[in-house]
């Protein structure tokens, strides 16, 4: 049964039926005619079929040999759409990145991060997926995504943890809300407050600032879209205790009232990888893009 075939002899063939002689295959390909002569009977002899016959001083390819001759074509487009990709591969510029991060950090970091990364690499596909800390955690661990930026805290043994920057809480409530300049947690259990959905470290975080000033907060609706949040209190359904990126434009545009806690409250944001993670020009890239985040968004230097 044959198994594999020797790509050189395949060309050989090809260049032979092409060229309509061996002497000008041979040419061609800088060999001895001889040469070329041995890689077609090592070709014939492996498929066990004729694959050249003379015409005249024309060599031309019998019936067995001009069937292989379409798949001598695919297999040479094949090899070549690989040594084309493995260049590329080799010069830096391809690669693959998989993101994983917050539905929050998606929408108000990265745009701005993956416009650049696509300008200057043009072939570097990138995909990411939103979710909580946890799934990455879990899918960095298990090599399903590249790289994470999630809030902590976020551990595992095979993990590098490296924190990049702080996002300060804040209230937002509808233009015109009356609200003092800091809103400490007392004034919140007067309000119909409106928070993220349970089960992830950024409500965690909320949750846990309330429960350390004594407050068991009963929030009117919990959602998992901080554009639908904004929507909602917008439209005068109450207020809502967000990260700070998210309301930074609206706090500029004067759509919302917009007020720090009282207790200041933060999260800190990471970039989470395997410690054995090979690194690509391409995911080095993008690590270095997220790291530069810290000094563009906090109001101090990432330690």
């Amino acid at each position: 049964m044959v198994r594999s075939l020797n790509l050189d002899n395949l060309r050989t063939f090809a260049i032979v039926v092409e060229q309509g002689s061996f002497s000008a295959a041979a040419t061609r390909l800088g060999l001895t005619q001889p040469a070329v002569s041995l890689q077609i009977r090592q070709l014939e002899r492996h498929l066990g079929v004729s694959l050249i016959e003379r015409i005249g001083r024309r060599a031309q390819p019998t019936a067995a040999g001009l069937e292989l001759l379409g798949y001598s074509e695919r297999f040479d487009a094949l090899v070549s759409s690989a040594l084309d990709a493995m260049a590329r591969h080799a010069s830096g510029v391809m690669g693959r990145v998989r993101i994983g991060t917050g539905a929050t950090a998606c929408i108000y970091l990265l745009p701005p991060i993956l416009r650049s990364l696509r300008q200057r690499f043009p072939t570097l596909e990138i995909t990411v997926s939103t979710g909580n800390t946890s799934d990455f955690v879990k899918a960095v661990e298990e090599n399903s995504i590249d790289v994470a930026l999630v809030t902590l805290p976020a551990a595992g043994r095979m993990l590098d943890v490296t924190p990049v920057l702080e996002d300060e809480f804040v209230v937002i409530a509808p233009a015109g809300t009356d609200l003092p300049e800091r809103v400490d947690a007392a004034t919140l259990t007067t309000r119909p407050v409106i928070l993220f959905e349970p089960g992830g470290n950024t409500r965690r975080i909320v949750d846990d600032w309330f429960a350390q000033r004594g407050v068991a907060l009963k929030p009117i609706m919990s959602l998992g879209s901080v554009e639908a949040i904004k929507e909602l209190v917008s439209a005068g359904l109450g207020c809502a205790v967000l990260p700070g990126m998210a309301a930074s434009q609206a706090a500029r545009l004067g759509e919302l009232v917009v007020r720090p806690l009282s207790p200041g409250l933060h999260r800190t944001l990471a970039i989470i990888l395997r410690r054995d993670k090979r690194l690509h020009l391409g995911l080095k890239e993008t690590i270095r893009a997220l790291m530069a985040l810290g000094p563009q968004r906090t109001s101090k230097p990432p330690q």
